[in-house]
């Protein structure tokens, strides 16, 4: 089985520098992470350096003992893990609240709701054990009605909540809205969901990566899986400077995995690129005159949705999905795409220039929803992905769920939410996936400017 991908090959290229604001701001890992050398085995090979892999290796390692060795196509934190746009929080399916309810009922996706509260209570006290408590406040995400009939989801969605879990959503008008210092021309009203917290996800990572190693486990970056197969009843898999034999094998690579390590994983993901720049830094008089002075983390109703914060030096983050080329020469279209939205969005910020701009995938699954347990057909090898854009939180309580499993740990295939344990079905046309999406996008924005 050798590794193949659904985009442009330089969108895996671990090689290739992401550019990001993150890493013009985060200091380097304080560990050492070498390439792969020779040829190694321990108990468990994990495949991805990102916050699922490097909490299950630090769980595996630390918690229950094992030989463990992460393999990292680029550095710890090169994918989606250190180019996100920071936001803590809710989330990890494509479904909403109402359909979760009626595909698993109400106990199922209750537990699904709790553990991804969690899994924000987790990555809080991971962050506050090593002193890093910048950005924790405010706490909460503002969801903005980019129409007026969208207030009434957005209603209906705290109905559910409460009934679900018992928290309150507080909903607020237009008009209480430019008061709090959400001001913007495509902002209706909007509901607070109070949970969550902002934080830099690159530096987040590389905390992940040195707990990691101080537990035990060795990572080593630029060791990407080109092949991987069955040797005496183990895995072997091999990289460009080495090879690991294993008893078992954990996929983390989310977004980023091959379509062929192992073979089953053809067709089941859907990558989808998501888009972010960072402004320079504004002026008091730039923020007074958009009206947007809260530092809370928000994004709006849109199906092809927009996320934005301010940053702790003054500068403004804007996310958006939507884009289909991952090549190099995409990218100037790209940026100057999300950089019209941004404007629209913002008119007053339109002479705010762009500093930084990047792009990364997101992993959607046809189940449309999260993946952690044993691969069928594989023995030893389990995976843990597909969260739907909102993994920064819930990536992490995966990766720990999933170390749990490999270990067997008693009562562990439990503790994974019923929602989450089914194996990833296959899209039905796995070769037109990105026609399909280019259709679903087409639809997806009528949808958001019509009705």
């Amino acid at each position: 089985m050798s590794a193949r991908y659904l985009y442009h090959p330089a969108a895996h290229d671990g090689a290739q520098p992401v550019r990001s604001y993150w890493e013009a701001i985060t200091g380097p890992l304080r560990r050492e992470t070498p390439p792969l050398s020779g040829a190694a085995q321990c108990d468990v090979a994990v495949i991805g350096a990102g916050y699922t892999g490097l909490a299950a290796a630090e769980a595996l390692a630390g918690t229950h003992g094992m030989d463990v060795r992460v393999l990292e196509a680029g550095t710890p934190g090169w994918g989606a893990s250190g180019r996100n746009g920071g936001f803590c929080c809710l989330g990890g399916s494509s479904f909403s609240t109402e359909d979760l309810i009626r595909r698993f009922g109400k106990d199922a996706a209750s537990r699904f709701y709790q553990v991804q509260l969690e899994a924000i209570d987790q990555a809080r006290a991971f962050l506050k054990a090593r002193d890093c408590v910048d950005g924790f406040a405010p706490s909460g995400e503002m969801v903005l009605a980019h129409k007026p009939n969208r207030m009434a989801e957005l209603r209906h969605e705290a109905e559910l909540i409460k009934d679900l879990l018992g928290l309150e959503t507080p909903l607020y008008s237009r008009e209480e809205l430019v008061d709090m210092g959400f001001a913007g021309p495509g902002f209706y009203g909007g509901a607070l969901e109070p949970y969550g917290f902002p934080l830099n996800p690159l530096a987040y990572a590389r905390m992940r990566a040195e707990a990691a190693i101080d537990a035990g486990a060795r990572v080593h970056s630029f060791s990407a899986v080109r092949d991987w197969k069955m040797d005496g009843g183990r895995h072997l898999l091999s990289c460009d400077t080495g090879t690991v034999s294993a008893r078992y094998v954990l996929v983390a690579t989310n977004g980023y995995s091959s379509e062929a390590l192992p073979e089953w994983m053809y067709g089941r993901t859907l990558p989808v690129m998501s888009n972010i720049l960072v402004t320079r830094p504004l002026t008091a008089s730039e923020w007074a005159a958009q009206g947007w002075t809260t530092d809370r983390m928000s994004f709006d109703t849109r199906i092809i949705l927009h996320y934005f914060r301010r940053l702790p030096d003054g500068r403004f983050l804007f996310g958006g999905r939507g884009a289909l080329d991952a090549s190099p020469e995409a990218r100037p279209g790209l940026e100057a795409g999300l950089r019209r939205r941004f404007e629209k969005l913002f008119p007053a910020w339109k002479a705010v220039e762009t500093e930084y701009c990047w792009q990364g995938f997101i992993c959607l699954a046809r189940n449309f929803v999260p993946f952690a347990g044993p691969i069928p057909g594989v023995e030893g090898a389990f995976a843990a992905l597909a969260y739907h854009g909102n993994g920064v939180a819930f990536s992490g309580w995966a990766g720990q769920a999933i170390a749990d499993r490999i270990a067997g740990k008693d009562g562990a295939e439990d503790a994974v939410p019923e929602i989450m344990r089914t194996p990833l079905k296959r899209f039905e046309t796995p070769n037109l996936r990105l026609l399909g999406l280019r259709l679903a996008l087409a639809r997806y924005d009528f949808i958001d400017r019509f009705l």
